[in-house]
């Protein structure tokens, strides 16, 4: 029993791997290429082409974005340029070091992700022993 043809088309590497490359996940490649997440897998397995430019996309996306995170949670500079104008004519230009401080929330973010049984919010706390309830002048042992 042969079964449907598959709507798989080789050109769908090189796209599946642009989008991923803008952060699509597997439900929205299925939507793009108009099929289910079920058969998006099946090509997975069928065509290695496939699922290696999934895999090339959503790790190069990742690393990107968790450079430019880093450099949030780090802080940096970068060489700029200020522009003087004077009726819409340029005047002066002055260049400079632009400096960005570190990013609190980002670097609370990165160690949380990085190192999570240091800086999570929840931490678990172990009590043993007997606990002892005060109520008015008596002492009740729990």
């Amino acid at each position: 029993m042969a079964g449907r043809p598959s709507k798989y088309k080789e050109e769908y590497a090189e796209q599946a791997y642009k989008l991923c490359l803008l952060g699509a996940t597997d439900k929205e490649l299925a939507d793009f290429f108009n099929t289910s997440e079920q058969t998006l897998n099946t090509w997975k397995k069928k065509h290695p082409e496939f699922l290696e430019s999934l895999k090339k996309g959503k790790i190069e996306a990742d690393a990107v974005i968790a450079q430019k995170l880093y450099h949030r949670a780090k802080g940096y500079s970068h060489p700029s340029t200020k522009f003087a104008t004077y009726e819409g004519q340029i005047t002066d230009q002055v260049e400079y070091t632009e400096h960005y401080p570190p990013d609190t929330a980002a670097a609370i973010f990165w160690l949380k992700n990085r190192q999570p049984s240091k800086w999570r919010d929840k931490q678990d706390v172990e009590h043993s022993g007997s606990m002892v309830i005060f109520k008015g002048e008596d002492a009740l042992e729990d």
